[in-house]
C-alpha cells in the first residue's frame, strides 16, 4: 500500500510538471559538492556549545540529520524555525538532529540557539566556514545544508532544501493510520457526482464536523493532497467529503459545460447533501487552485452556515485569465470567445467557462465570508501567483496566511507538509 501511495506521488508530481514546466531546484546549484547519496557518513570529533566532546559514530544505529547553519547567516535564521520544528516532530520517533555551526563567536552562536529555542546538540570547530575541517569532509559549500544518515551509518539525502528533510523522514515513518472509506452519488447541478465519505468512529447520537474538499481545474477528488487531509482529518475525529465536481472524474456532466458558477452550485449540492446527515455538526471547505476560488465563493454566499475555510493556491487569476484571452497558453479573443477551446487530453474549454470567468466576482462574493480561514500559497507556482492568495488574506480579518517558499501550484516539494498545515488548522478549529 505504502508503495502504490508513493508511486500515486510520484505521478501527481509528474503530472504538475508536464503541465505547468520544471520548477528551480537549488540543490543543482548550491549541493553539487555535498556528500552524495549513498556513501559512508564522515566520522568526526567536535566541541559541543557546552564543552563537552561529541562524536558522530556514537549515534550508530541512528537516523541523524546533520544541520550546517551559523548564527550570522540570514537564511540560516530563516530556515531555523522550520528546523526546529522538524526536530521537535521527529526526534519523538528516534531521530537524532545535530548542528553544526560555522560560527567563531561562542556567544553570538549561544544567543541565536535561545533566541530560535534550538535545544538539540550543537557541535563546532569555531573557525572561519572554508576553513573548518568539517566542511571540507562533507563538500559544504554554503550554508544552509543539510546532511541526513541513515541507521547504516551511509549518506541518505545531501540538500539545502528542508523540505526535502522533512519529506524523506516523514516517508521513513509513516502513520500506519488505515482509513475507512464510503463511495456515494449524489446530486449536482449537472447530473450526478461521485464522492468518498471518510467519518471516524462515532457512538449512537454523537456528531463531527464534515469538511468538504473542492478540487481543482481539470482535477479530480483522488490524490494525496486531500486524501492526506481526509486521512488526518478522520484520525482526529473529523469527516470529510471529497467529489469531482460536473464533467470530471467519475461525475456526469461534460467538461465544457463546466463554468466556475455552476461548480458553486456542485459545492451548494454536495453541502446540502451533508447537512440533512444526523451526525454532522458543523461544515468547513477546502478548496485547490479553480477549487480554492469555490470554497472561497461558496463560503460567501453561504457565511454563517460555514465554520472554516482552507484555500490552497486559490486559482482568483482565472478572471485575469479570461479577460486577458489566455488559459493556460491557450489563446483566445476575450471579447468574442469561441464556443470551445481545445486543452489537453481531448478536453474542451466551453466558451461559457470564458463569459463566466470574465464577470466572475471572487473577492467580492468572498469578502463576505468572515470566519476562521488558512490561506496556503507557494512562491514558487507559476499558474496562480502567490499575490492572489495574499489578497484573500487581506479581506479575511481571520485568516492566517502562510506562504510556502519554493513551493509549485501543486505543494510538489513536500506535500506533505502542506497537508500537515491543513489539518492541523482544521482540526484546532473545528475540534
Amino acid at each position: 500500500m505504502k508503495k502504490l501511495f508513493i508511486l500515486a506521488l510520484l505521478a501527481v508530481a509528474a503530472t504538475a510538471k508536464a503541465q505547468f514546466g520544471p520548477e528551480p531546484d537549488f540543490d543543482s546549484k548550491y549541493a553539487t559538492e555535498l556528500v552524495k547519496a549513498g556513501t559512508i557518513a564522515p566520522d568526526f570529533k567536535m566541541k559541543t556549545i557546552d564543552g563537552k566532546t561529541f562524536k558522530l559514530s556514537s549515534l550508530k544505529g541512528k537516523t541523524v540529520v546533520l544541520d550546517f547553519w551559523a548564527s550570522w547567516c540570514p537564511d540560516c535564521r530563516k530556515d531555523a524555525p522550520e528546523v526546529v520544528r522538524m526536530y521537535q516532530e521527529y526526534s519523538q520517533q528516534d531521530v537524532q538532529f545535530v548542528g553544526v555551526s560555522m560560527d567563531t563567536d561562542v556567544e553570538a552562536w549561544r544567543k541565536a540557539c535561545e533566541q530560535y529555542g534550538i535545544t538539540y546538540t550543537q557541535v563546532s570547530e569555531l573557525k572561519k566556514f572554508k576553513e573548518t575541517d568539517i566542511a571540507k569532509a562533507y563538500g559544504v559549500k554554503w550554508i544552509p545544508s543539510m546532511v541526513v544518515i541513515d541507521k547504516e551509518g551511509k549518506v541518505a539525502l545531501s540538500t539545502v532544501l528542508t523540505y526535502k528533510v522533512d519529506k524523506y523522514l516523514k516517508e521513513l515513518h509513516p502513520t500506519g493510520f488505515k482509513p475507512v472509506r464510503e463511495r456515494v452519488t449524489l446530486d449536482g447541478d449537472h447530473g450526478k457526482l461521485a464522492a468518498i465519505i471518510q467519518k471516524p468512529e462515532l457512538k449512537n447520537g454523537e456528531q463531527c464536523p464534515m469538511v468538504v474538499f473542492c478540487h481543482g481545474f481539470g482535477g479530480r477528488k483522488e490524490g494525496p493532497l486531500f486524501e492526506l487531509v481526509c486521512d488526518s482529518l478522520q484520525k482526529h475525529g473529523i469527516a470529510s467529503i471529497r467529489f469531482d465536481f460536473n464533467g470530471h472524474g467519475e461525475s456526469e456532466g461534460k467538461f465544457e459545460d463546466m463554468t466556475v458558477p455552476n461548480e458553486i452550485e456542485d459545492a451548494k449540492k454536495v453541502i446540502e447533501y451533508v447537512r440533512d446527515l444526523s451526525y454532522v455538526s458543523k461544515i468547513a471547505l477546502v478548496g485547490h487552485s479553480q477549487g480554492g476560488v469555490v470554497a472561497s465563493m461558496t463560503a460567501g454566499e453561504l457565511n454563517k452556515d460555514i465554520s472554516a475555510v482552507v484555500l490552497m493556491a486559490p486559482a482568483a487569476v482565472l478572471r485575469d485569465d479570461a479577460i486577458r484571452g489566455s488559459v493556460f497558453g491557450k489563446q483566445f479573443n476575450p471579447l468574442d470567445p469561441p464556443e470551445y477551446v481545445e486543452m489537453w487530453g481531448n478536453q474542451r474549454l466551453g466558451g461559457k467557462y470564458i463569459k463566466a470567468a470574465f464577470w466572475l466576482p471572487i473577492y467580492e462574493t468572498a469578502a463576505k465570508y468572515q470566519g476562521p480561514a488558512l490561506i496556503l500559497h507557494g512562491t514558487g507556482d507559476r499558474v496562480v501567483p502567490y499575490t492572489y492568495g495574499e489578497r484573500f488574506h487581506q479581506q479575511w480579518p481571520r485568516s492566517e496566511y502562510v506562504m510556502q517558499e519554493y513551493f509549485d501550484h501543486g505543494f510538489g516539494q513536500n506535500v506533505y507538509r502542506t497537508t500537515d498545515l491543513a489539518s492541523s488548522f482544521l482540526i484546532r478549529t473545528l475540534k
